[in-house]
C-alpha cells in the first residue's frame, strides 16, 4: 500500500510544481526522498534554499515520514541536527495528509515558528526577546548555510 500510495503522490507533485518547495526520491527509492524549501518572502530565511530528508515508513501514510533539515537552519522549531518539532510530523499525523501538505507546513514554520513549542528554547527566548538579534543570527545562518555563493 506505501508503495503504491507514494507512487500517487509523486505524480501528484510532479504535476503540482511548486516553486517554493519540491521533493524526490533518491535513487528511485520510493521510502527515501530529498526535498527542497525556498525561504519565503520576508523572512530571514529568504533566498535561501533548504534541503531536507524525508525517510517513509513502511505502514505510510498511517504514519509520518521522518524528516530532517539537511541544511543548516537558526530556528526555534528545528534543532542543529536537523530535527523538526512539528505536530504533524508527531501526533497530529494523519493518512489524509500528503508529501504536498508537508512541505507546505513545514514551509509555514519557517514563516511562523511555534513559540509554544520549541525544539530549542533559546532560540524561541532570544527571538521574544530581542527579534533583531534573532532575524540577524538567522540571516547569517541562511547566508552561511543556504545560499549558493560562487562554485559552491
Amino acid at each position: 500500500m506505501a508503495l503504491k500510495r507514494l507512487g500517487k503522490e509523486l505524480i501528484e507533485l510532479d504535476q503540482e510544481k511548486s516553486s517554493s518547495c519540491y521533493a524526490n526520491p533518491i535513487n528511485n527509492d520510493l521510502f527515501e526522498w530529498e526535498g527542497t524549501i525556498t525561504g519565503p518572502k520576508d523572512t530571514p530565511y529568504e533566498n535561501g534554499l533548504f534541503r531536507i530528508h524525508m525517510t517513509f515508513p513502511e505502514d505510510y501514510p498511517f504514519k509520518p515520514p521522518k524528516v530532517n533539515f539537511i541544511t543548516k537552519i537558526y530556528h526555534p522549531n528545528i534543532n542543529s541536527y536537523g530535527g523538526i518539532c512539528l505536530d504533524i510530523l508527531k501526533t497530529e499525523w494523519s493518512p489524509a495528509l500528503t508529501i504536498s501538505k508537508l512541505l507546505l507546513s513545514i514551509c509555514s514554520l519557517l514563516s511562523e515558528p511555534n513559540f509554544n513549542d520549541p525544539l530549542v528554547p533559546e532560540i524561541a527566548k532570544l527571538y521574544q526577546d530581542n527579534k533583531e538579534e534573532f532575524e540577524y543570527r538567522a540571516r547569517q545562518f541562511t547566508m552561511k548555510y543556504a545560499v549558493l555563493q560562487g562554485d559552491d
